[in-house]
């Protein structure tokens, strides 16, 4: 039974190009292989809390060592850690704002990459001293953009610090393979728009058909 969690980073609920992208993923998904089972993260809806002085020094003391206190502030990086390594394909479904990751995405990153739990550090490494814990996952970006061009080479290339900035921060999640799929003309909404919407819901029923194919192959 393969496990995927999906992570929805969109501020608008009905209206959301990523949260319909992402649906009908997970539909073609589950259609594919009924024993496939989601969890479900909306940090879009419900963000996770931001780290704090007191978050930081609990999650750099000794688990053993750690107060009732310490214990508690840790507790929703606890349990998203623990959603976070039982799967094993995970989609994130987000918007670019203000040519970036939503600051509720990156507050659940921050949650959920800890020291000696999704990451280990050792100065003996040298200049390289963290080390991924996780390994084998799968990382679905299904992302919309208000412009276009983001992909390298674009008119939009240099501005695109969504994509790069989940690729670099996903490897402490495990991940070793990506795939991501963009809406993009999303301000314009003209034609070009409505053909990106197309291709990328057909994108992601493709894709959600090789990724059945690879679990079964």
């Amino acid at each position: 039974m393969t496990k995927v969690l999906r992570i929805d980073a969109s501020a608008r609920s009905e209206r959301s190009r990523t949260r319909a992208l992402a649906d009908a993923f997970e539909t073609e998904l589950s259609a594919a292989d009924p024993t496939v089972e989601f969890m479900h993260r909306d940090v879009g809806l419900a963000p996770p809390p931001f780290i704090s002085e007191d978050w930081i020094a609990a999650a750099f003391t000794d688990r053993a060592a750690r107060t009732p206190a310490q214990a508690g502030i840790l507790a929703v990086s606890d349990q998203l850690i623990e959603e976070v390594r039982s799967a094993e394909i995970i989609v994130v479904a987000s918007p670019m704002y203000n040519y970036g990751m939503p600051a509720a995405l990156k507050a659940w990153f921050d949650q959920v990459i800890r020291v000696n739990e999704t990451f280990s550090f050792d100065l003996a490494r040298g200049d390289h001293p963290l080390e991924p814990t996780l390994a084998g996952k799968t990382l679905i970006l299904l992302t919309s953009v208000g412009e276009f061009g983001f992909t390298p080479g674009g008119i939009n290339a240099e501005h695109n610090h969504l994509e790069p900035h989940l690729r670099t921060v996903s490897k402490y999640l495990g991940v070793c393979r990506v795939h991501e799929i963009t809406i993009e003309y999303q301000e314009f909404g003209d034609e070009r728009h409505a053909s990106s919407i197309a291709r990328a819901h057909e994108a992601a029923e493709t894709l959600a058909a090789e990724l059945t194919f690879l679990e079964t192959a």
